[in-house]
């Protein structure tokens, strides 16, 4: 679904989306806790910007919820995340996944190799995806 490439120094410019969808994001599986602030931070501000809403606590019920799984694992210097989401309804149904991977060549092995950036550009790649399908299953 999304390729190996490293991370882009710029921010892409993205359009908005016109949904009614309201997404919780549940906690992930697998992430380290150093890595998770810069994921967190980066999917909210990027749902911010593709006009996808957050549904927090205390606020209307959500539409959909994003529960994500990650794994890293570190080859001849160079760490791989692997991050799968799967996009649930109310019921907890899965009705749409989003799945990638992305490169980095921080220090060392696993997820003490992983940078903000990269945590940063899997944020951007997933609430893109999301919007993307957000966009086409509102149409």
């Amino acid at each position: 679904m999304f390729s190996n490439s490293s991370v882009a120094a710029t921010p892409s410019r993205v359009a908005a989306i016109n949904s009614s969808a309201r997404i919780q994001f549940a906690p992930a599986i697998g992430v380290s806790a150093e890595a998770v602030p810069p994921l967190a931070a980066r999917l909210r501000a990027r749902a911010a910007q593709r006009g996808v809403t957050v549904a927090g606590a205390g606020g209307p019920s959500a539409t959909h919820v994003l529960k994500g799984y990650f794994s890293a694992f570190s080859d001849k210097g160079e760490t791989t995340v692997i991050y799968v989401w799967d996009v649930l309804d109310p019921a907890g149904n899965r009705v749409h996944r989003i799945q990638g991977q992305q490169k980095d060549a921080g220090k060392g092995d696993g997820w003490a190799a992983v940078t903000t950036p990269t945590m940063e550009a899997i944020a951007d790649r997933t609430i893109d995806e999301l919007a993307l399908w957000l966009s086409s299953a509102a149409g």
